[in-house]
């Protein structure tokens, strides 16, 4: 698929990105000095484009000793030709810097921009700048942070409000792999990253210390990129293109049928929300497959969902199975779990229900006993999805939950290649991952979703998407974003949150067309 058509921008990790920039200088002829003045360049229109003109305004901008301090020398003479005042605090003697950092420092030098020692930067607010570029350290930082630089840090986050905090290609402290401070990081109002998101930009722990995020182009070759792809992309806006116009000849029986599998006493609201998300995603019918004994509860009025009681229990049982898979034939896609119970008469219908010939989405309760059966968990099959939190991860891979959120996309693609199936691991910045090992992650933070019964509204609006035909990937990647998406707009109506499971499927068809 050609880049610009592919629903996902690239996501590289830092060694992916810094092979990027090596490449270009080593098969395209270009230079890092090229790239780093683009890049400077690039920092100075993000930066105007936050704070407006740059006139007269006092800038302290903070050069670390590698090639994050050289984009933010290099910014500095951008702004010192539009009469910004600025100064320039190096981490470094002058003479020490090397490389295309070096050739800015000199130039910066002979131009008569004022330069000082990091370390005789005046962070204590009093007459604090009104702008603060962070420009100490790049994506390549690992581990902690020394004391004295922790300390700088500190200082800069104290004026925070006082000045525009605008960090260069990632906020210094923040772990370029995972987005987690080492202990501490900038806070910026803005960070603009060069090329491309990097993975640590993209985690959730990261939003805090990110600001805006801006990505710029500094002109790395698309012949790179395709030559050198990295393992992981960020679903972008254009995902929701799959969605498509509807077909002014389109009819229920067309429009995609999808089955629920679910329910059990005291566990009818699941069903009933995964299956009314299918219809307000755009399904023509659908039907929630039920144990007898709780068809009425489960039904609760709604006239909209289709319901087949199976037997007259309240909970499913290995002789409901082969019912169901004659209801399911023909199904577009089938969501099994929400609200399926853990009896243990249950795992003997699971097991007879399995593999079945249309797309699958696993959820909940069906995910509790994948942990516990490895037979059944071989009948999963590459056209099914499972949607586990990180509680349910942690079960199916066998960890603790902080194992799983350590490092949420080497725990998505774990779980992708032990069931053979597109994981999507739930939480903010939901991660995407197929059994070959390639992560979408969500780029939607959204509290308004954290609410019970918001994953079985995630599992309807996937199943509807299963139905249309879409691969689990593409599928999977789309229910997450507009899942995504109808839960910030959910947060003008209820900025305190409050709102309910049911309404984040009632802002769907509205949140595919904002």
């Amino acid at each position: 698929m050609p880049q610009d058509a592919s629903p996902f921008d690239p996501l590289p990790t830092p060694e992916e990105i810094a092979g990027w920039d090596q490449a270009s200088v080593a098969e395209c002829g270009m230079s890092f000095l090229t790239l780093m003045e683009n890049a400077s360049r690039e920092a100075y229109h993000a930066l105007v484009g936050e704070v407006g003109e740059v006139a007269g305004k006092r800038v302290l901008l903070l050069a670390g000793p590698g090639n994050n301090g050289g984009d933010a020398v290099a910014l500095a003479r951008h702004l010192h030709n539009r009469s910004a005042d600025v100064t320039l605090a190096l981490a470094r003697p002058r003479g020490r810097y090397t490389g295309a950092a070096g050739y800015n420092v000199r130039l910066a030098a002979r131009l008569g921009l004022p330069m000082i020692p990091l370390a005789k930067a005046d962070l204590s607010g009093a007459g604090a700048p009104d702008v603060i570029v962070d420009g100490l350290l790049g994506t390549g930082f690992r581990g902690a942070l020394r004391p004295d630089m922790a300390a700088v840090v500190e200082a800069v986050n104290r004026l925070a409000g006082r000045s525009y905090i605008f960090a260069l290609d990632i906020p210094s402290g923040l772990d370029g792999l995972h987005g987690r401070p080492s202990p501490v990081a900038v806070r910026a109002d803005a960070t603009v990253t060069f090329e491309a998101a990097k993975t640590g930009l993209a985690a959730a722990p990261a939003a805090p210390f990110v600001g805006k995020l801006l990505v710029r182009d500094i002109g790395i070759p698309t012949l790179i990129k395709e030559r050198h792809p990295c393992r992981a992309g960020r679903i972008a806006p254009r995902v929701m293109g799959l969605i498509g116009p509807a077909d002014p000849l389109l009819h229920k029986g067309s429009a995609g049928r999808v089955v629920v599998v679910g329910g059990s006493r005291g566990l009818t609201g699941a069903p009933l929300l995964a299956g009314l998300t299918a219809l307000r995603a755009g399904s023509g019918l659908v039907s929630v497959a039920c144990p007898g004994a709780v068809e009425i509860a489960l039904k609760a009025g709604y006239p909209d969902v289709m319901t087949m009681p199976m037997g007259t229990g309240g909970h499913f049982t290995a002789a409901e199975a082969q019912a169901v898979r004659e209801f399911a034939a023909g199904a577009g896609a089938l969501a099994l779990g929400p609200g399926l119970g853990r009896h243990p008469d249950t795992a003997g219908f699971l097991a007879n229900l399995l593999p079945l010939p249309c797309p699958v989405v696993l959820d909940a309760d069906a995910l509790h006993f994948l942990a516990d059966d490895r037979e059944l968990a071989a009948k999963v099959g590459e056209n099914a999805v499972m949607t586990p939190h990180p509680g349910e991860a942690a079960r199916l891979l066998g960890k603790d939950i902080p194992g799983v959120e350590a490092d949420r996309m080497a725990s998505a693609r774990e779980l992708a290649a032990r069931y053979g199936c597109v994981a999507v691991l739930k939480g903010p910045a939901t991660v995407v991952a197929t059994p070959e090992g390639y992560v979408a992650v969500s780029p939607v933070i959204a509290p308004n979703l954290a609410v019970g019964g918001s994953g079985d509204v995630l599992s309807g609006l996937l199943a509807s998407l299963l139905a249309r035909h879409l691969s689990p990937l593409l599928a999977a990647s789309l229910a997450v974003y507009w899942h995504g998406r109808a839960g910030e707009a959910l947060a003008d109506a209820y900025p305190a949150r409050g709102n309910l499971a049911s309404e984040i499927a009632d802002m769907l068809p509205r949140a595919a067309t904002e």
